[in-house]
């Protein structure tokens, strides 16, 4: 799993280096990890206090087999108390003001 989480990193899209710039280092008040394992899935941000997990989708999740498996992926993490954050790509470099608007909502909520 380290290895992938790593693999992941140094192959992370425009739009996931573009939303880190945002969350590291407690820019919005709160720690953020990229490529966070939880209970072997691999999710692209997550903040252990506020046990948030932030998932950036790129146009691959719009097929109904990739969205069957994302809605079972997180029913599965909901189990373990944990609030998912999907956003699509496209919505990261458009309007990255309002998404960064929607992840302090849920960071307060």
């Amino acid at each position: 799993m380290k290895n992938r989480r790593k693999e992941l990193r140094n192959s992370a899209t425009f739009e996931e280096k573009l939303l880190w710039k945002y969350l590291q280092n407690k820019k919005l008040g709160f720690k953020f990890i990229r490529q966070y394992s939880i209970e072997g899935y691999v999710v692209d941000f997550y903040c252990p206090a506020k046990r948030l997990a932030i998932e950036l989708d790129g146009n691959v999740h719009f097929n109904a087999s990739q969205q069957k498996y994302d809605k079972y992926r997180t029913r599965y993490l909901e189990a373990f108390n944990i609030t998912v954050v999907r956003f699509h790509n496209l919505g990261i470099t458009k309007n990255i003001g309002k998404i960064l608007e929607r992840i302090t909502f849920s960071l307060l909520d």
